[in-house]
């Protein structure tokens, strides 16, 4: 007999939190070089990067921060930049960023 708790062995090799849409800010600078500020899904967050669903594309390797809850006094703020932009059948973007 096996011990229940072998069987839940975690099979990703770091954290992972499904964030169920919940809604971030992002800001990064366009290719004009202006500030943009937009409010979007965040779908997945793992130690290494966030999974974003966005109605725009934003190019590989653009800077990218990212703010939780950014009406709250505590706040958290990340820094990125984009992994991968893959537009979807719904003409919306999955958007992957790397953590720095």
């Amino acid at each position: 007999m096996t011990d229940s708790s072998n069987d839940e062995v975690e099979r990703r090799g770091s954290f992972r939190l499904d964030m169920e849409k919940e809604l971030v800010d992002i800001t990064w600078l366009d290719e004009n070089n202006v500030e943009r500020v937009k409010k979007i899904a965040c779908l997945d967050f793992s130690r290494g990067g966030l999974k974003l669903d966005c109605d725009e594309a934003l190019p590989v390797a653009t800077p990218v921060t990212v703010v939780f809850k950014s009406a709250s006094a505590n706040s958290q703020k990340l820094r990125g930049k984009v992994l991968r932009c893959t537009k979807q059948d719904s003409g919306w973007f999955n958007i992957a960023l790397i953590l720095e």
